[in-house]
């Protein structure tokens, strides 16, 4: 393992990125705003519109048009991430925007609130495990490290 430059790891966390894996859970709000315009679509139907203009953003261009303070640096940062996390990561992501996609666009053909409240439920129980996950891998949980947690 790459020893940490300290100076550098006190900058990121500053920034709410984690140092270890070079992720930030900003990205992760995106598609948190999906699930919860979807959440409410059963009660109310012309939230549906709401999640239709959800559109998919890459990490990059996330941060790009966002106001996180230190956009550049979770770009850079993300850019420079391990290749296995962001891989994984990356997996998890467009696993999640394929889901999101798919399901906007079933929700644009049905006709009917109760066909779109029972699309935007089954999105939801597919979307929210993946963004836990997701979250895991930005915050560096794995096996190993629980591991290495019971052991200390």
């Amino acid at each position: 393992m790459v020893p940490i430059d300290e100076a550098r790891a006190a900058k990121l966390r500053a920034a709410n990125i984690n140092p270890r894996t070079g992720l930030a859970t900003d990205y992760l709000n995106h598609f948190n705003e999906a699930v919860m315009l979807l959440e409410m679509v059963p009660d109310m139907p012309e939230c549906a519109e709401d999640f239709l203009s959800w559109q998919p953003l890459s990490y990059g261009e996330h941060f790009h048009a966002s106001n996180f303070k230190a956009r550049d640096l979770a770009i850079e940062s993300y850019e420079s991430a391990d290749a296995i996390i962001r891989a994984e990561f990356d997996n998890i992501t467009s696993a999640m925007t394929s889901i999101l996609t798919a399901v906007g666009n079933a929700m644009r053909q049905a006709k009917q609130d109760k066909t779109r409240a029972t699309l935007a439920e089954q999105a939801t129980g597919w979307v929210k495990p993946l963004v836990a996950l997701a979250g895991g891998i930005i915050n560096g949980g794995s096996e190993a490290d629980v591991d290495y947690i019971m052991t200390h």
